[in-house]
């Protein structure tokens, strides 16, 4: 392997999303990832479904939720509530650079195998724990949920349709965007303990938080909180500091504007043959347009109503008026964009055959990502993984699996 991180071993004890996100983006850039799971069971996550991914053999299948995040991994299914368990995690550790886990807070101390206690066996180890509160305070002993952080840290209070209006009340965001950005913080977290280990050969623990993470990602809305004192609410699709920059209907559906500056308005406002709203004192500038959206927002809608979507898109490009189509998952991955940056993307497994998966953002021109192995069928790397690095003969792992410490 070639990738940046391909000198770097990484055992992934997380499961459910954000700690695999993180383990699965560190694998994306060379790094070898050890997924450590439960015997018989697994992830969470192989059972959410349906959809399943059928294999090509008929019988293995994954759900479409595992495919998400676990990619260029190896599965080592262990029992780590067993002794013998805990043993073999031990000797890993010991020719491994980085641990991920989202555990309890605790909840692996009782196994010997937290921070404290794994940092004797490799002084260099970077351990780098998920939570859903953090390792203290009142509520660090609480289970963690995107759902609930995103409630928790305020997502859901200027998410959905404003009060008052159709269909009004709080909105979760489409996706589990809580543990997605979490496991960015926790891989930039890791990334820099391992520069600082390059530095000074110290290992460190690494801590990350669901609800800190929302909570710091609110970034322009809890901004507006901080210095008004005044707690944003919903508000749709507009946006509070920029206007126009939200839905508008067309002919045949909707299409987003995004005006930035007060250029582009005036370009928007020439395009829907309204020159005379860019020189209005009500709407020439962003400030002036923010207090006045419910007088501005109506003449804009009444005007976007009279073509097509890609009529608009084509003409408003041309006048450099930033804007798109509300697509749907099947146009977003048919989008000439979308498949000239590679984000679409497959991987061959010899059970599940042509395995989709979704591309990694990260361009790097000397060291790419790459996309070596399809997400892995449970224990499938059991064997290869104990005698290569544990150094176990066939005979001790059958042993193991025989009692059920291994599959």
């Amino acid at each position: 392997m070639s990738g940046s991180l391909s000198h770097l071993r990484v055992l992934d004890l997380s499961r459910v999303l954000a700690g695999p996100w993180a383990g699965q983006i560190l694998g994306d850039l060379g790094a070898e990832v050890i997924k450590i799971e439960r015997p018989k069971s697994g992830d969470d996550t192989r059972s959410w479904g349906p959809p399943y991914l059928q294999g090509a053999d008929g019988n293995a299948d994954l759900s479409a939720y595992f495919l998400t995040a676990n990619r260029n991994k190896q599965s080592l299914a262990v029992d780590i509530a067993h002794p013998e368990g805990q043993e073999l995690i031990r000797k890993l550790v010991a020719e491994s650079d980085v641990i991920l886990e989202n555990f309890k807070v605790g909840g692996l101390k009782r196994y010997g195998l937290d921070y404290d206690n794994l940092k004797q066996i490799n002084p260099k180890l970077i351990y780098c724990s998920i939570t859903g509160f953090g390792q203290d305070g009142p509520y660090a002993n609480r289970p963690g949920y995107d759902f609930l952080i995103q409630a928790m840290g305020g997502l859901m209070s200027i998410t959905g349709q404003p009060d008052g209006e159709p269909g009004a009340g709080p909105m979760k965001v489409g996706v589990a965007l809580t543990d997605i950005m979490t496991g960015l913080y926790a891989t930039i977290g890791v990334l820099a303990a391992l520069s600082h280990r390059d530095r000074t050969g110290e290992g460190q623990y690494v801590e990350a938080a669901l609800l800190d993470v929302q909570v710091a990602c609110l970034a322009n809305q809890a901004m507006n909180y901080l210095t008004t004192g005044q707690a944003p609410g919903r508000m749709g699709n507009a946006h509070p500091n920029i206007v126009p920059y939200q839905d508008f209907p067309t002919a045949d559906g909707n299409m987003v504007l995004t005006v930035g500056n007060d250029e582009q308005f005036t370009r928007l406002c020439d395009v829907l043959e309204h020159p005379e709203w860019a020189s209005d004192d009500r709407f020439a500038t962003n400030r002036a347009r923010v207090a006045n959206r419910k007088e501005l927002i109506p003449r804009l809608r009444q005007a976007t109503v009279m073509r097509s979507t890609q009529e608009w898109v084509q003409i408003l490009e041309r006048s450099g008026v930033p804007c798109g189509p509300v697509n749907t998952l099947d146009q977003v991955f048919e989008d000439p964009q979308v498949l000239a940056r590679g984000m679409k993307q497959s991987v061959q497994h010899p059970s599940l055959g042509d395995v989709p998966t979704v591309g990694n953002p990260i361009r790097l021109k000397l060291t790419p990502v790459s996309y070596r192995t399809a997400p892995p069928l449970l224990g499938e790397q059991s064997k290869q993984v104990l005698e290569t690095i544990v150094g176990l003969s066939s005979g001790e792992i059958e042993s193991l699996r025989e009692r059920g410490i291994v599959s």
